[in-house]
């Protein structure tokens, strides 16, 4: 393992790291806005148009904690450029694409490729900086997130009205091309604490199996299908821990969850949180154009009002947390969403646009105050052979959060106006259908409290496992 002196220092590892974390949820933000249009070209109905948007986060989810533990064996930075490889060329190719099936595949491919990015990303981070500073450049990891969410809806609005929903996609190309220039001309070292040792191909395919099997099944709820597929996707985590607990080489070492705590509670409370936001800027990106008639570019005005607040805030919560406990800062940001999103069950076609940006900005507080102490606690809980694969169960976590999030929605959408696209005759029922989605976040947000606030004394414990290493 190269020691961080013998790369181009710290300020390359994470200009590099902040610049991946700022596309890959660029291209989620880009994506949201042009849904409507995208979903007009290809005559898509409301819950093949959520697919677009869920593919990537499926896709994404089954791989990452294979792929982290492929870092932690081969390298993070091998990883980290073959990552952005497939993700700057699936991005083209969905640009030019003329079909939705086609789209929806090269959004899985794009997945795959952001997979790599989420797994090695804050693990580089872990590695480069010590624990001291760790806060504040996660922080600002998290800032570059939420500064990709900003300009998100702003940059595809403009894209989109203008130039056509594909000019999203193809944004993306030189974004790409720029990381993987600057990674091999300037990141120069490795960090792999795990070379040498065996990658459990059965267990990374029970594993990406299982984690498959429970997104689809919680897609498809209404269905007897559906339920079937989900409780094969249990009886398949229970078969995948009985693997690891018995082979020699874990994709995932079961340990981390026994005897770690602030791992698992940390985790939990990411799950919760993700599950209870993601979905916000999905349904108000539908509800700005359907219902109040906002072009793209108006409805990403107003969008972007959430993520500038997390970019700017993100930093200081971060900072804040190597001084006061993580799971204090967090919790106040736990809740401080579930007073934002509770604030939408008051929606109407009426509502109005200062009403709407308030609450995004206090939902924008909360998610700031929340994520970047939470990861601190995440990657500060755990050995420095462990970083590949608890950044990947932190991102892993994200993940299935937002696909339950947006599974919940689909849910809510099947059972309040059917498989139908989204016409003047059906507003009624679509409003309905946001607001009991607001109800069950808000609620969801505020168990995640508890989960956070369970964690135990993070920096006592750290400072005691720091000792005996």
């Amino acid at each position: 393992m190269n020691k961080p002196e013998n790369t181009t220092g710290k300020t390359t590892a994470l200009i590099i790291t902040a610049m991946s974390a700022f596309l890959t949820p660029l291209s989620l933000a880009t994506v949201n806005v042009a849904l409507p249009s995208i979903g007009k070209e290809f005559s898509m109905d409301a819950i093949s148009l959520s697919w677009v948007a869920m593919a990537y986060i499926v896709a994404a989810a089954i791989f990452l904690v294979p792929v982290g533990r492929l870092a932690d064996i081969y390298g993070m930075k091998r990883i980290f450029l073959i990552g952005t490889c497939v993700f700057t060329l699936s991005s083209f190719f969905m640009g030019i694409t003329n079909t939705a099936l086609m789209l929806i595949i090269f959004r899985v491919i794009q997945g795959i490729g952001a997979a790599m990015l989420f797994g090695t990303g804050v693990a580089i981070l872990s590695h480069v900086f010590p624990l001291e500073e760790r806060g504040r450049v996660l922080g600002i990891n998290v800032a570059a997130v939420y500064l990709g969410l900003s300009f998100g809806p702003f940059i595809g609005g403009i894209l989109t009205q203008h130039l056509g929903w594909r000019s999203t996609f193809f944004l993306n190309v030189p974004l790409g091309i720029m990381i993987i220039i600057t990674t091999m001309w300037k990141l120069k070292g490795e960090w792999a604490d795990s070379r040498g040792e065996k990658f459990d191909l059965i267990g990374s395919f029970i594993y990406s199996a299982m984690i498959f099997a429970v997104m689809y099944g919680f897609s498809h709820l209404t269905t007897i299908s559906g339920i079937v597929i989900i409780v094969a996707g249990f009886a398949g985590a229970a078969f995948f821990v009985y693997w690891e607990g018995r082979t020699t080489a874990p994709v995932l070492d079961m340990e981390l969850f026994k005897s770690n705590r602030a791992f698992v509670l940390s985790n939990i409370a990411a799950l919760i949180n993700y599950s209870a936001t993601f979905a916000v800027g999905f349904l108000l990106s539908l509800y700005l154009q359907y219902i109040r008639g906002l072009s793209p570019q108006a409805a990403g005005f107003v969008l972007v009002s959430q993520p500038i607040v997390m970019a700017v805030f993100s930093p200081i919560a971060g900072k804040i947390s190597d001084r006061v406990e993580p799971r204090i800062v967090a919790s106040t940001g736990m809740a401080l969403s579930a007073l934002g999103l509770f604030l939408f069950v008051f929606i109407t076609d009426t509502t109005p646009l200062w009403f709407i940006i308030m609450s995004l900005v206090i939902l924008g507080f909360g998610f700031a105050f929340f994520s970047s102490p939470n990861v601190n606690a995440i990657m500060s809980s755990v050995e420095r052979r462990f970083y590949g694969i608890a950044s990947s169960v932190l991102s892993t976590m994200r993940l299935l959060g937002q696909t339950l999030s947006m599974s919940i929605v689909m849910l809510l959408f099947l059972l309040c106006m059917g498989k139908v696209e989204i016409l003047p005759a059906n507003y009624p029922c679509f409003l309905k259908s946001v607001r009991i989605a607001f109800i069950f976040f808000g609620t969801l947000s505020t168990m995640g409290i508890f989960a956070s606030l369970s964690r135990g004394n993070l920096h006592h414990d750290t400072q005691i496992k720091n000792l005996k290493r």
